[in-house]
């Protein structure tokens, strides 16, 4: 059956819910479940305020009891039936969510599927703990990653010490059961040892915790909380660095809505010249 040729209606919406706090829900999260007549959640990873917006006639699915079959019979039946069904899955749906295999399954099938992006926990991390990832001369990039050796294997070249090469900022998933590991792949790396770490638990949750610690620290922190599962790591520099600023509010910065000031342009300009005779030259000899 062609999404043409199925009854009216016929959808399915893959839900971003955001790191579990249902009020971090977007507006078109919260409308996508009110509109559904069959609600699929993974009850260990969303807080069951979120089904608070669904209607109460739709039925409710528990994910965790349900393989990519189950769901994929699931989209069938809304197909068949003409039903709306809002498959609400942890943090955002374009990481680590098992997100193109349902994609691929409804192009198959013939049913509409629309995603709805949710706030990442990378970023409630960050926010909770009052810093941003990209500091001015400390590092402008995110690594977001995972360790190697677990259920899925990491393609070559994209395991953490080779990412942490790079010494910028590192956001590190589904990583706890193996701190060590962890540890050891980020000195090696090139991470000093007092390398400042955010190691965050179930962050927007009442049980939610957020510990800093360093490099160096980090598998007795982990180990001493015991923790293995629903836990993030940040990682680099960034995270204590201060005292530097952005050149996009200086005042000596224009662009098309804003003029600069001169004095301050001149200076900017000046500040930028002496960084980059500071820098040492390549040798060619």
């Amino acid at each position: 059956m062609s999404a043409a040729q199925a009854p009216a209606g016929a959808k399915v919406t893959i839900v971003g819910a955001g790191p579990g706090a249902a009020d971090l829900l977007t507006f078109r999260a919260a409308r996508a479940i009110a509109e559904a007549d069959v609600v699929i959640w993974a009850a260990s990873l969303v807080q069951a305020e979120v089904l608070e917006h669904a209607r109460a006639d739709a039925e409710i699915l528990d994910s965790a009891a349900m393989s990519l079959e189950d769901v994929v019979a699931v989209y069938g039946r809304a197909l068949r039936e003409g039903l709306r069904v809002a498959r609400i899955h942890s943090g955002d749906p374009a990481l680590w969510g098992g997100t193109q295999e349902q994609v691929d399954r409804c192009a198959a099938l013939g049913i509409a599927v629309e995603i709805v992006p949710g706030v990442s926990s990378f970023s409630a991390v960050a926010a909770l703990a009052g810093r941003e990832l990209t500091i001015p001369e400390v590092a402008q990039s995110v690594i977001l990653t995972r360790l190697g050796g677990g259920k899925t294997p990491m393609p070559p070249g994209e395991e953490v010490r080779e990412f942490a090469r790079h010494g910028t900022t590192m956001a590190v998933f589904l990583s706890a059961a193996r701190s060590g590991q962890l540890a050891a792949e980020l000195l090696e790396g090139g991470y000093r040892t007092d390398t400042p770490v955010l190691i965050a638990h179930q962050v927007t949750w009442p049980e939610e915790l957020l510990l800093r610690c360093t490099v160096g620290t980090l598998e007795a922190t982990v180990k001493e909380h015991k923790l293995w599962k629903h836990t993030l790591f940040l990682v680099g520099p960034a995270l204590a660095a201060s005292g530097t600023r952005s050149h996009l509010y200086h005042p000596g910065h224009f662009h098309g809505f804003r003029r600069a000031d001169p004095a301050a342009r001149r200076a900017l300009r000046e500040s930028r010249a002496g960084e980059e005779a500071r820098e040492p030259r390549e040798s060619h000899g």
